[in-house]
């Protein structure tokens, strides 16, 4: 038998793929006490054991609460999904034991989650778009932490338990397996942490555990005599960044198929199991077999009460719902032409996007431009030029250099009215970084504002044409291209202070 699955030949492989996302809603207490959440980031890197009550402790006598921003947050990602937010949904208690689960079972929702039945359009790697499903997002408590060394690294002979994260509250989205490549999965998963921190639910720091991937993969081997075989589902668990998700799937691909040929076990009740993800070996291994639904033995709380969600209560979460990122990519491409990579990088962070479009509405107000579309490409060029070359040198985000809008729209200004050029507009914006003085006044004071002086002009050219004999003749006989060569070496004679435009036509003057 073995041996037939060795030798078969496959015509065709068809990757599956659902994912399960956990994400840490940033709410200021757990979901089911007062205790600070580590997710939020006042509480961030907090000592162990250190944000904890009778609740997370499990202590006799200690019953839970519902907090309520948590539900009005888990809302707003329905909503933004395209899910349907149900009318009435109720907690169920997940029972299994594990040593940083106190009460010996999970709080969350079984048969009746919050959200269900969404969907969402992403932009695929083989060219326009894709429906990804979204099945249900419930509500849930996380667990605690295990650490089998001491602080410093030092191995300790047992498990260490933290119940910080305890309690904290966790939104599930479970998707559809409508994923067919790792790199749509990618996609997906960088779509809806960007939908989640405009909405301003969660930090989405993958580090620190903000959001939490766990794709299902299996794969339909169509072989030579027509038949379809599919592979056993594998669930990847606990992935957090965004490198490990592309290269747990990819891996997993190839290992189903390997294990195919030499087990022939194919998918079927009790055959799904979980695998781990090694970052330094770059591959996939065994954790423990997968439990079925009715292995946890959910029954519904009989501490909490249901969730029962009114039209009213809907149109007030839907009405705190931003503009969302691939909405502001669609406007940004349209009212102010900028390009999908563009618009994509402005709206890849909530903090930067914020900070773009408030830089928007101060050029806008100058009045330096004739129109908003000029305004809003000018800004993001400016922002995504001068802007991210600081904060690559800085190692910071460009909200985070310093400069503000308002000196922003001051140095579009100055480069528009001409009272600086394109490259002393680039250092001005640098200067400004590091000071809160007008832009005018540092433009003055750095020495970049551009001479306007025919005479100066006249001797920069002549020199530049003394000094570049070959391009100036080159020039002379028609060859107008070899004219940026001398345009560069007077703009390098003046120190940037010199008008682009004005160097040209003079050295066409000199040189006629």
């Amino acid at each position: 038998m073995s041996a037939t699955h060795a030798t078969a030949k496959i015509l065709r492989t068809e990757l599956k793929v659902g994912l399960e996302i956990h994400i840490e809603l940033a709410t200021r207490s757990k979901m089911f006490t007062r205790a600070p959440n580590p997710a939020h980031p006042d509480f961030y890197d907090c000592a162990p054991n250190s944000l904890v009550d009778p609740v997370v402790m499990a202590l006799p006598g200690s019953l839970p609460v519902m907090n309520l921003i948590a539900v009005e947050m888990s809302m707003q990602v329905g909503m933004a999904l395209g899910c349907e937010i149900a009318s009435f949904s109720k907690w169920d208690r997940k029972n299994y034991f594990y040593p940083d689960l106190p009460k010996a079972y999970q709080i969350s929702q079984y048969d009746l989650p919050l959200c269900i039945n969404g969907s969402v359009e992403i932009p695929v790697s083989a060219g326009g778009s894709r429906s990804i499903g979204i099945i249900r997002a419930h509500l849930e408590e996380d667990t605690g932490k295990l650490s089998h060394e001491l602080p410093g690294g030092v191995a300790y002979a047992g498990s260490l338990v933290d119940l910080n994260r305890a309690g904290t509250p966790l939104l599930e989205v479970v998707t559809a397996p409508d994923f067919d490549c790792a790199d749509d999965v990618v996609t997906f998963g960088q779509e809806l942490r960007n939908i989640c921190r405009f909405l301003g639910v969660t930090g989405g720091i993958m580090q620190r555990g903000h959001m939490r991937f766990e794709p299902n993969v299996n794969v339909l081997l169509t072989l030579e005599d027509g038949s379809v075989v599919k592979t056993p589902i594998v669930e990847i668990k606990n992935l957090n960044s965004f490198k490990a998700v592309k290269g747990a799937i990819e891996f997993e691909t190839k290992r189903q198929v390997e294990e195919w040929r030499a087990t022939g076990r194919v998918m079927g009740k009790g055959m799904k199991i979980t695998r781990g993800w090694d970052d330094l070996k770059g591959q996939t291994f065994v954790q423990r077999e997968k439990e079925d639904a009715h292995d946890y033995r959910y029954f519904p709380d009989p501490d909490l009460v249901p969730v029962v969600v009114d039209d009213a209560w809907r149109a007030r979460v839907r009405a705190t719902l931003p503009e969302l990122p691939m909405a502001r990519r669609a406007r940004y491409r349209e009212q102010f032409r900028l390009s999908e990579v563009d618009a994509r990088v402005l709206t890849d962070d909530a903090d930067f996007c914020a900070f773009y479009e408030s830089c928007v509405a101060a050029t806008t107000a100058k009045g330096c431009f004739k129109a908003i579309t000029d305004a809003g490409y000018a800004t993001g060029k400016m922002l995504l030029n001068a802007g991210s070359k600081r904060a690559n040198e800085r190692n910071c985000m460009v909200q985070e250099l310093g400069i503000d809008a308002n000196q922003v729209a001051d140095v579009l200004a100055l480069r528009e009215d001409g009272t600086v050029g394109p490259q002393a507009a680039d250092l001005l914006f640098g200067f400004l970084c590091d000071t809160k003085d007008n832009a005018a006044t540092v433009a003055e004071q750095q020495g970049l504002v551009q001479v306007r002086d025919e005479s100066a002009l006249e001797a920069w050219c002549d020199q530049a044409i003394a000094a570049n004999p070959q391009p100036a003749a080159d020039v002379r006989a028609g060859k107008v291209a070899a004219i940026g060569r001398l345009v560069g070496a007077v703009m390098k004679l003046s120190a940037g202070k010199a008008e682009a435009q004005s160097v040209n036509d003079m050295l066409r003057k000199r040189l006629s």
